[in-house]
């Protein structure tokens, strides 16, 4: 059956587990899955972009909520400029003065990003980021990651479950399962990105 959405992976968890005594669990049994999804993937769809300002003699912005890891941060002048990230240290011991200016360097401190020199003026910022996995529940029925690979979510909800019932044989089918879906989303998102699998050819010229 078709596993687009909350409620139909519920459903067919409960169906492989063949129990009537884990209802309750079963929404655990998904949030663990996503929590080792949310470690392993990296697709396309976790790319994001968000527009931002900075507010003049301000060092700090915030960042997305949903953010796992930055990609790249530019300031939206003429001609653009894409900061330079450094580490927390080498970004104050570089930038000692509280000098405003236009803003070459960035760090990640807490929730919030940190430019310097510090902002002089109110300027654009575009943050090309990748975001945590949008988590499935009641009111967030269905993400890419369930509409495009549910098996992933299906296999990963069953290692959980299997663990949770102390048995050993069954979570580590279902853990191989899982984990050879991951390598083939991985490979997926390998190849959409430079255009296909690199096929060696060799070439014979006869004499």
């Amino acid at each position: 059956m078709a596993i687009t959405t909350y409620t139909q992976l519920k459903d067919a968890i409960a169906k492989f587990l063949a129990r009537d005594d884990l209802a309750d669990e079963i929404e655990n049994f998904v949030q663990l899955a996503e929590a080792r999804m949310g470690r392993m993937l990296d697709t396309r769809s976790q790319i994001n972009r968000v527009n931002a300002s900075t507010v003049a003699g301000s060092e700090f912005i915030s960042l997305p909520t949903d953010l796992r890891q930055i990609e790249s941060v530019k300031l939206n002048t003429t001609p653009s400029r894409v900061l330079e990230y450094l580490p927390p240290a080498d970004y104050y011991r570089l930038n000692s003065t509280d000098a405003g200016g236009t803003p070459r360097h960035y760090t990640i401190i807490g929730t919030t990003i940190g430019m310097r020199p510090i902002p002089d003026a109110v300027v654009g910022v575009q943050m090309i980021y990748r975001e945590d996995l949008d988590e499935l529940s009641d009111t967030q029925p269905t993400n890419t990651i369930l509409s495009r690979h549910s098996d992933a979510y299906l296999y990963g909800s069953l290692a959980a479950a299997s663990v949770f019932l102390m048995d050993d044989q069954r979570a580590a089918t279902f853990d191989q399962v899982f984990s050879r879906t991951i390598e083939e989303i991985k490979q997926d998102t390998a190849n959409s990105k430079f255009g296909g699998p690199l096929v060696m050819q060799s070439e014979y010229i006869g004499v």
